[in-house]
């Protein structure tokens, strides 16, 4: 929860729901109950395209976060992928460390 506050609250707010047509809402979101693999992907690189999320297109770009250690960013997609309505599963430090370790192609 520390790291969502410090680092994710000013977009998505406290209550998980972004805002409309700037930063998409992380409960019933695909990206984020989805593939793990995905939404950490966007944490360590970031987002830039603009695609649609869930049907919706959002403005705002997702800057990358490649600071966060791996269980910052494991605890943060765990905290977002277990509240608001979310029952996605726990995401580990050593997901985070095996997707850090890909690059892009």
């Amino acid at each position: 929860k520390a790291v969502y506050q410090k680092e994710c609250l000013s977009c998505h707010q406290a209550d998980g729901g972004g805002v409309p047509h700037l930063n998409p809402p992380l409960y019933e979101s695909t990206n984020v109950v989805g593939d793990k693999k995905k939404i950490i992907a966007i944490v360590l690189k970031g987002m830039t395209d603009r695609v649609p999320i869930d049907g919706e297109y959002y403005s705002n770009n997702m800057a990358p976060h490649p600071e966060l250690s791996n269980q910052q960013i494991a605890d943060v997609l765990t905290f977002i992928r277990s509240n608001w309505g979310n029952k996605a599963s726990a995401v580990t430090p050593e997901e985070v460390k095996t997707v850090r370790g890909v690059k892009k192609k």
